[in-house]
């Protein structure tokens, strides 16, 4: 479809349609969600987790196939995305088959798809891609079995770091839109087709948001946090400096995971640490010091904001 797109407008203006069918295709289809979509059903321990039942959930769905199909009638398909495509399609079905089930899913049966869907994911982008990642200005080639290593620990903390900061209203699809923008900012010569794959995903979280503004009327659910974590990790390694994830990525690392280590310690190792910090952070600057959703996610997206400009110093 893009090379007929092709023939009647430049790369830029094919964007620029993209984002704005993305945008319209996800507000329509959000507008008037599948009857099938489950509610949610409240978190008994989350701070007012109670309002969000009876919510639309996994509407992260709904998301994730607006995106695709804005990829497939706006992008340059290569081998290599159609695999991220498919595996991303999994990793969101995992999440929505969660949302819609009656009893949660364990971490154990999570982590273990989280786990599979990572090696898969890397041991793609090895076969297309070099190992070579940068620090700055240096870059070093590193051994392929050692990179998929570090890449499977990437994704599944990704994975796992998005899908805990979704716990207010409209911070974890705020987050991931600074983080993604941000990406195609800072590494636009090095994404190549992925710039504007995240320009369409941007589209499709704005449209998102209009309905997920505290207090919102849906929940993008598992479905979509496992999907956006997911992504998230693909372009930090598609952008030679996987490491800066640590940056990018860094308000939704302290938010979520926070938590995972302090649960990892605790099952594992018997450890208790933090002991009067409620976890994900979110949760503790609600109930703690009285923040507001709207203070919590403009806060946490300001604060995103400026890792990512320190990022940029650091790529550049």
């Amino acid at each position: 479809m893009y090379q007929v797109w092709s023939n009647f407008l430049n790369p830029g203006q094919i964007a620029m349609l993209g984002i704005v069918v993305t945008f319209l295709l996800t507000f329509l289809a959000l507008k008037h969600p599948f009857s099938f979509l489950p509610s949610d059903h409240g978190r008994e321990f989350a701070v007012n987790g109670g309002l969000s039942r009876g919510k639309l959930r996994g509407v992260g769905l709904v998301i994730v196939i607006c995106f695709l199909i804005g990829s497939v009638l706006f992008l340059p398909l290569g081998a290599e995305y159609v695999i991220y495509a498919i595996l991303l399609v999994c990793i969101m079905l995992s999440g929505y088959l969660d949302d819609a089930s009656e009893t949660p899913w364990s971490d154990y049966k999570k982590g273990a798809i989280d786990l599979v869907i990572s090696i898969v994911t890397v041991i793609t982008f090895v076969n297309y891609n070099s190992t070579t990642i940068c620090f700055g200005s240096m870059s070093l080639t590193i051994p392929k079995v050692v990179y998929i290593i570090l890449g499977i620990i990437l994704i599944w903390i990704s994975i796992n770091v998005t899908n805990c900061s979704d716990g207010v209203d409209g911070l974890c699809a705020s987050l991931s839109c600074v983080v993604i923008f941000a990406f195609s900012m800072i590494f636009h010569d090095v994404l190549g087709s992925f710039t504007v794959a995240n320009y369409l995903f941007v589209a499709a979280l704005l449209a998102y948001l209009y309905f997920n503004t505290s207090p919102s009327s849906m929940l993008m659910g598992d479905a979509g946090s496992r999907a956006l974590g997911f992504y998230i990790a693909i372009l930090a390694m598609q952008s030679r400096h996987p490491f800066l994830y640590l940056l990018m990525a860094g308000v939704m690392i302290v938010d979520g995971g926070i938590g995972l280590v302090k649960v990892f310690l605790l099952r594992f190792l018997k450890i208790a640490i933090l002991k009067n910090t409620r976890t994900p952070l979110h949760d503790h600057v609600r109930l703690k010091y009285k923040w507001s959703d709207s203070q919590v996610v403009i806060r946490f997206v300001i604060l995103q904001i400026l890792l990512a400009v320190i990022a940029y110093l650091i790529a550049a």
